[in-house]
């Protein structure tokens, strides 16, 4: 004699009981995916954010924060100098000042310098700069590209979800942008 179970609906509770998130209290019916999403990027940013710290001290430069690593590495970029204004547009930051105070950061401890051209004011990595981007490049293939390898994590799945990522961003964009005018 076998019994039947009656399949009763998954609850939006039950649904919530599954995801791994930060906050449970946010997640959407319409797509509760997105809160997995929020929480493993919050744990990937901060994940990198203290990688970059770590590999730049390991590189010989313990005095920097994870934004003042990625914008030496943004300035030092295709070796060309480069405007605070597009500086800011391709990092995605609003307050310039933000910038402008890692800038000046950068310059004083001697890996970036700038030159005014007209009016504009241009920022390119100095020697030493370069040198550092370099020694920060072999501490990232010896620590992080060799695990990546290791992970068996194919470059062309990586490739994809930094397409996605990016995909991702905008739609984060375009809502801060709706907030904003609330």
């Amino acid at each position: 004699m076998t019994s039947k179970k009656t399949a009763t609906p998954a609850t939006n509770d039950d649904i919530n009981e599954s995801r791994i998130v930060s906050s449970r209290h946010l997640i959407s019916e319409r797509c509760a995916e997105l809160s997995e999403l929020e929480y493993a990027l919050i744990m990937t940013s901060n994940a990198f954010n203290k990688w970059m710290v770590r590999c730049m001290t390991a590189a010989g430069e313990p005095d920097m924060g994870a934004f003042d690593v990625s914008l030496l590495h943004h300035v030092n970029h295709r070796n060309r100098k480069k405007k605070l204004a597009d500086i800011c547009f391709v990092l995605n930051v609003e307050d310039t000042h933000v910038v402008t105070y890692a800038l000046k950061k950068l310059v004083k401890a001697g890996y970036v310098t700038s030159e005014k051209v007209g009016k504009e004011l241009y920022f390119y990595t100095t020697e030493e700069g370069k040198a550092l981007c370099m020694k920060y490049r072999d501490v990232r293939e010896a620590c992080l590209i060799s695990i990546q390898v290791e992970s068996g994590i194919p470059g062309h799945s990586i490739g994809e979800t930094a397409q996605l990522l990016r995909t991702i961003s905008s739609l984060y964009d375009t809502a801060a942008r709706a907030a904003a005018s609330l």
